[in-house]
């Protein structure tokens, strides 16, 4: 997969961090950039996938019981 260079301008203090947390974990700021936007687009992914699974199951479900209230129905005591 080919390779693009994005720029982003961070706070002197993050990329501090940033760099300190890389070094921890043996890789680069790039790396920890990678890392966290996968994440992201993967959750994305995940929940668009969740939310159109349950908009075909709704869509699927059709009626059941077939009863209708009215409103003084629903709020009788």
């Amino acid at each position: 997969m080919a390779k693009r260079n994005v720029t982003v301008q961070l706070d002197e203090t993050v990329i501090h961090r940033a760099k300190v947390l890389a070094a921890k974990q043996s890789t680069s700021v790039s790396g920890l950039v990678t890392r966290a936007l996968i994440d992201l687009v993967d959750e994305d992914d995940r929940y668009e996938e969740a939310r159109q699974h349950a908009l075909a199951m709704m869509r699927d479900a059709g009626t059941h019981g077939g009863g209708r209230w009215t409103r003084t129905e629903l709020h009788e005591r």
